[in-house]
């Protein structure tokens, strides 16, 4: 299966027509018919259904529209390194972070970074750190910033010196929001938004005690953000860390820390023993010199 043909795949269903996709291609359309015939009878299977005005993908269709986006995502960024030169370093650098304090060490690196190669640029992938690790497994991210727990086991990583307070959002006219601390039985038996890590869902669970099976959990969220918008409309309380609130609007979420007070660190990692563009890699080594305490 050649790229180009998945690339022409992944035209035609995003522009949902055989004749649009044609002329976004610059190919004729009985051309295009003739490829994405010869695909589907490669594979064995149909990837398109034809209506009369637009056509749509089979379920097969879009299982391979999610493989065939990582699959020309990564050979554009293979592509994009192998063109890099040492005497002009440029080329991206693809960042993956969660909502925490740790994202605030990011400006600063790039910007010192960014006064000896102007020409780079930075793909911020926002998700938690077992969807990062995932990316970065399969090299469509060079760099992730991880909030712990988390196994490193593969990495190379510098720990920083910043820590997450665990919190509780909530609307501030709630009479919760009145408190300096939350504690578990103040959550006991009220509608709850966890995050979507079982790690971090362990240890939340740990901190509840006693009061685990009076919990009523409504939601699971990956990113706070969007726990956030549920907690506004009155749906429940969310647990988040302290940094995904930091520039919320106070007068309408508040952010009240959990007592017995919970904590996570976070680190900036890279895979092991992976070769890396030079952009990239003059990025890491940028990191080395810029914060101390590099852990193996």
């Amino acid at each position: 299966m050649e790229i180009r043909i998945l690339r022409y795949f992944l035209t035609v269903a995003r522009e949902e027509s055989i004749t649009k996709a044609a002329d976004v291609l610059h190919i004729t359309q009985p051309t295009l018919s003739r490829q994405l015939a010869q695909m589907e009878d490669e594979l064995g299977v149909k990837l398109f259904k034809r209506g009369t005005r637009k056509i749509s993908l089979t379920n097969e269709g879009i299982l391979l529209r999610r493989r065939a986006e990582e699959i020309v995502s990564l050979a554009d960024k293979t592509e994009a390194e192998l063109t890099e030169r040492e005497e002009t370093i440029n080329g991206t650098v693809t960042i993956g972070c969660g909502e925490s304090l740790a994202v605030q060490a990011l400006p600063e690196l790039i910007k010192s970074f960014r006064e000896k190669y102007p020409l780079v640029t930075y793909d911020i992938y926002t998700a938690t750190a077992d969807l990062i690790k995932e990316q970065m497994d399969k090299g469509l991210i060079d760099i992730g910033l991880l909030l712990e727990p988390v196994n490193v086991e593969n990495y190379e990583y510098i720990r920083l010196n910043i820590r997450d307070r665990s919190v509780v959002l909530m609307r501030s006219d709630d009479p919760l929001a009145e408190k300096e601390f939350v504690t578990a039985q103040d959550l006991a038996g009220k509608p709850v938004i966890l995050p979507r890590r079982n790690s971090v869902k362990n240890e939340i669970a740990s901190w509840f005690g006693d009061h685990y099976k009076d919990l009523n959990v409504i939601f699971t969220s990956n990113l706070a953000t969007n726990g956030a918008i549920m907690v506004l409309n009155g749906l429940g309380y969310s647990l988040a860390v302290e940094g995904a609130a930091a520039l919320w609007d106070k007068e309408k979420i508040a952010a009240i820390p959990l007592y017995p007070q919970i904590s996570s660190g976070s680190v900036i990692a890279w895979k092991r023993s992976q070769p890396f563009s030079p952009a990239v890699t003059r990025f890491i080594e940028h990191i080395r010199k810029s914060i101390s305490g590099f852990s193996e």
